[in-house]
């Protein structure tokens, strides 16, 4: 279930969850830390398989929500290792208060993955909050929903026409039209994006859609070509 995706960092694809009636599939990704620690990234079901491979990697130290949408499994995780710190993204904390989180995720990352994972939060959104972080070791930079890539076919009838003028396609991939008009305060959210692009990744994990090949960079200037203020590149 497990798959290497870099140098000490690994994903898996988990079963899909509904999203008013869209059917998602879902994606996690683990980090391994120089002290043998594991950083688990919006973490999908947890199965005994999929533990198994978990403990064969490490210890699970860290359990991290991008944003308050990934939150269905946390419980799990954090049942499954009572050791682990649990971090909440902006948002959450106040939506699950029955969850105990242990802190909030800022702006810059704890002392605990400082140096070896960054952060930086997408702010200017009234509707979702979103932390992107970067793996240092492989270069990965990881997104949750600001960047869907849905392949064609993936939601059938009015769900593929609906997904297809959202913009979470291949066609026309990013966040969906409703989220991009949220974003009242766009410097800050361009603040946040130059950010990103100045960690120069060479990978990409996104965690619904199709993993996009080539440079992360220019697929991810392509999906906030609305936030940048140019025209996106499209596909017939």
């Amino acid at each position: 279930m497990l798959q290497a995706f870099g140098s000490d960092i690994w994903i898996a694809e988990g079963e899909p969850v509904s999203f008013y009636g869209f059917a998602y599939p879902t994606r996690m990704a683990i980090m391994r830390l120089r002290s043998g620690a594991l950083f688990v990234w919006s973490p999908i079901a947890l199965t005994n398989a999929l533990r198994s491979e978990v403990d064969a990697l490490g210890s699970v130290r860290y359990l991290v929500s991008p944003n308050k949408l990934h939150h269905i499994f946390l419980n799990a995780w954090k049942q499954a290792y009572p050791a682990a710190k649990l971090y909440a993204p902006p948002g959450l904390r106040k939506k699950r208060k029955d969850i105990a989180f242990d802190d909030e995720l800022g702006d810059a990352p704890p002392q605990a993955w400082a140096g070896e994972i960054d952060q930086v939060i997408v702010h200017g959104s009234f509707f979702l909050t979103e932390v992107v972080f970067f793996h240092n070791e492989s270069r990965t930079v990881l997104f949750a929903d600001l960047i869907q890539n849905f392949r064609p076919g993936w939601f059938k009838g009015w769900k593929g026409v609906v997904a297809r003028l959202d913009g979470i396609t291949t066609f026309d991939p990013g966040a969906p039209r409703e989220w991009r008009a949220s974003f009242l305060n766009r410097r800050a959210a361009g603040t946040a994006l130059e950010r990103i692009l100045a960690w120069s990744s060479t990978r990409l994990i996104i965690a619904h859609g199709e993993l996009p090949p080539g440079d992360p960079n220019a697929f991810i200037s392509k999906c906030f070509a609305w936030l940048l203020g140019k025209p996106a590149t499209t596909r017939p």
